[in-house]
């Protein structure tokens, strides 16, 4: 189970890259490099959600299945949370009003992780649009019973991440267009509602930060210092 007591030792340390990524609804693409992070196993369950919070909102869900319906400002609250019991620095500065949040670019502190940090580890050095056979490796329509799973109960990558397609999308760091959509965020990864197709390490939908639906949830990671 992924608890409080089990989170340091499933960050994962990730070494330092590059990825190219591909907006096509722009017809664009462009090279990230990556600097070295550690990222969570699993997503971030239900009951590590409780025990940092004190909510738990979930709709239909066990302890150890992925936490979903939270919006990208609940999910940037919780990794600030998560950094005060660390005793490492807040990532997020929220406005005024909370609909808003800023990173601290020098922060080690928890937080999402970028959609290029996202793909880098969903991908775990394969060249491929998924790191294994679909049912081996995710929740999605055809095979999760109409709900979220609990984590890590599908093969992880090579890497040893777990459920980094299906199960939930999971929200990413980043604003997807301002100059178009103002403040949405980016989500990945596809989830248990999704038909295969949509289960891809390059698949991107975005969404106001306030946005949460049953098939939505997140990881943290961290800057390595």
């Amino acid at each position: 189970m992924l608890n409080f007591e089990s989170l340091s030792e499933n960050m994962v340390a990730l070494p330092s890259g590059s990825l190219l990524l591909r907006d096509d609804r722009l017809g664009t693409s462009w090279t990230v490099d990556i600097k070295p992070f550690s990222i969570c196993r699993y997503p971030v369950t239900r009951s590590l959600f409780a025990e940092v919070t004190g909510a738990s909102p979930s709709s239909k869900a066990t302890e150890n299945h992925p936490v979903d319906t939270i919006s990208w400002l609940e999910a940037a609250h919780f990794c600030n949370r998560l950094s005060a019991l660390f005793n490492v620095p807040d990532h997020y500065v929220f406005s005024a009003d909370g609909q808003e949040a800023t990173a601290v670019a020098t922060s080690d502190g928890f937080r999402l992780p970028s959609e290029a940090e996202w793909e880098f580890a969903c991908r775990a050095g394969t060249k491929e649009p998924r790191y294994g056979p679909i049912d081996d490796i995710a929740w999605y329509k055809e095979n999760s019973g109409g709900g979220t799973r609990p984590v890590g109960t599908k093969r992880p990558n090579a890497w040893g991440l777990h459920d980094m397609l299906g199960n939930v999308w999971e929200w990413c760091q980043d604003i997807y267009d301002p100059a178009v959509y103002g403040t949405y965020r980016i989500f990945r990864g596809g989830g248990w509602a999704d038909h295969e197709r949509g289960c891809l390490a390059t698949n991107r939908r975005r969404s106001h930060p306030t946005f949460a639906i049953d098939d939505l949830g997140f990881r943290i990671a961290r800057t390595c210092s």
